[in-house]
């Protein structure tokens, strides 16, 4: 079974999100101006940004403060363990704040990062 990922998150700045992760390689589809939303492609992960009111709606729940909590964490992973360090100094250089150095795990290494609005995110290699 061959499956799409879909990740949602509200973002302050619909325009500068967009550039952050454009920065990052997800593709920008095209959106309507006065659009809420807006979604972009990396593969088969599809995310979608929403200023808070259109979140909230969507999820039918308050936009939590990424400030003081985490409502999820993202991993997405990468062919090379050299591209994990590459793409979160591109994230940092984007805006984002890097969450120290890469962890070595042995089966996997992960590198994280804050994007923009306070969303944490990591980046993995899974050798073999």
């Amino acid at each position: 079974m061959s499956a799409a990922t879909f990740i949602n998150l509200p973002v302050a700045d619909l325009d500068r999100a967009v550039e952050f992760f454009t920065a990052l390689g997800f593709t920008a589809r095209p959106r309507q101006a006065d659009a809420g939303s807006a979604q972009l492609t990396l593969g088969d992960t599809h995310l979608i940004l929403h200023d808070p009111a259109a979140f909230a709606a969507f999820a039918g729940a308050e936009v939590c403060d990424t400030a003081t909590s985490r409502e999820v964490i993202v991993g997405l992973a990468v062919d090379r363990r050299d591209r994990v360090d590459a793409l979160v100094d591109v994230a940092v250089r984007a805006g984002g704040a890097a969450l120290g150095p890469g962890q070595d795990l042995g089966f996997m290494y992960m590198r994280g990062f804050r994007d923009l609005d306070g969303h944490q995110w990591s980046f993995l290699h899974l050798p073999g």
